[in-house]
């Protein structure tokens, strides 16, 4: 059930707010939003809500241990069992069948793959569970004695399946008090129009010119930059369409759902791009990994080398082939060598317009290039690069 379409909006959403609204008592409408949750999960996996419930549980668990034995061994080990648990299970739905193929492949060797189906939406909760043990266990939020409380924020309909990610800190209030306003409603309703437009009007007309253009036999240097452009378009209001529409659903149950583009286009650097692009990923990343690793002042070289690390680490976050693998280093060098070379701030006020525009069409362009790998073929990419390079 995607949010565009006409039994989310004109059944599944009505029939939720009108019974989310019948109380006004929290358990009552904690209770209500996970069997909407659930159910809005079970109608594409009806399988995998065990896995949901089960990672909830393991965290809420780990949540009270460490609020329990916090600054102890007991509240460390409960982390590493948080992060061993979640991790595995990661590993194991999303890249367990490339590194079992690869290894069949290059070592000649039979070992059984056995290619699991990806639960939906796996990568967000995971990750969004995960941001409670570790913000617990630095003691930046308070933990949540309410199992149904956490169920609700981990299941959460709206960003369930394709984010944004939700930190624990962000809701945590929310969980046990929350109200809706005449102009909370009023800007769901304007909000998810938006999004709504974005999705049909723009990304689907987009995506249909891109594959128009782009399974093309013969493909030349205009209709490549053509069929570039319309791609990224259609990934761009896809994403934030959708985003868009999780923020209104959320607005009108109450709760604050973060923004997840930041006019990205707008850019002129490669790591302004990525600050602004996916911001709740971003951030993520950045607040868990790249701060505690560069906890202290590096150079300009280990810096490189933990930009490439957090780009590559978001790539991956994406799935496991060797595409991945290709455009985690691609993005990763594009962000080290920016690091390398001090070009990472680059404030539209200090420059001159032309120079500025031009940035921001050179990182808009690296970009692209980026989200091609994932569209055509190797040979149509090799094609379309050798026609730039031509120009």
């Amino acid at each position: 059930m995607v949010f565009s379409s006409l039994m989310f909006m004109c059944i599944f959403l009505a029939i939720v707010l009108i019974a989310y609204n019948l109380s006004k008592n929290l358990t009552y409408k904690n209770t209500v939003l996970i069997i909407a949750s659930l159910f809005f999960y079970a109608w594409g996996e009806p399988i995998w809500v065990v896995l949901l419930i089960f990672s909830a549980f393991v965290d809420y668990i780990n949540g009270r241990i460490i609020d329990k034995y916090y600054a102890r061994a007991g509240a460390t080990i409960a982390l590493v069992s948080s992060l061993v648990i979640n991790l595995g299970l990661l590993a194991m739905f999303k890249y367990s069948g490339f590194f079992i193929e690869n290894i069949n492949t290059f070592l000649h060797t039979s070992i059984p793959n056995p290619n699991f189906k990806l639960p939906i939406g796996i990568s967000f909760y995971t990750f969004q569970t995960l941001s409670y043990t570790i913000d617990m266990y630095r003691g930046k939020t308070r933990v949540q004695k309410s199992f149904l409380g956490f169920l609700a924020y981990v299941s959460m309909f709206p960003q369930l399946v394709a984010g944004p990610i939700v930190r624990y800190s962000t809701v945590a209030s929310e969980l046990n008090s929350r109200r809706v306003t005449a102009d909370d409603f009023a800007y769901g309703v304007k909000r998810f129009t938006a999004g709504m437009c974005k999705k049909v009007m723009l990304a689907n007309s987009s995506g249909a010119v891109a594959s128009m253009v782009l399974d093309s036999t013969r493909l030349t240097v205009a209709s490549s930059w053509l069929g570039i452009i319309m791609y990224t378009f259609q990934i761009y209001f896809d994403f934030s369409g959708y985003s868009d529409m999780a923020i209104a659903v959320g607005s009108v149950m109450g709760y604050t759902v973060p923004e997840n583009f930041r006019k990205p286009w707008a850019a002129a650097s490669f790591t302004q791009f990525w600050r602004n692009w996916h911001i709740t990923l971003s951030d993520w990343v950045r607040e868990h990994i790249f701060v505690v690793l560069n906890g202290k002042k590096l150079g300009k070289l280990a810096s490189a080398g933990m930009g490439f690390l957090v780009m590559y680490v978001m790539e991956m976050w994406h799935g496991f082939t060797w595409v991945y693998v290709i455009g985690g280093i691609y993005n990763g060098l594009c962000l080290g060598l920016e690091n390398l070379l001090g070009l990472t701030k680059a404030e539209k006020r200090k420059m001159k317009k032309p120079v500025y525009i031009a940035r921001c069409i050179i990182v808009n362009m690296l970009f692209a290039f980026n989200t091609l790998m994932f569209t055509v073929t190797p040979a149509q990419f090799f094609e379309i690069l050798k026609g730039f390079i031509r120009i």
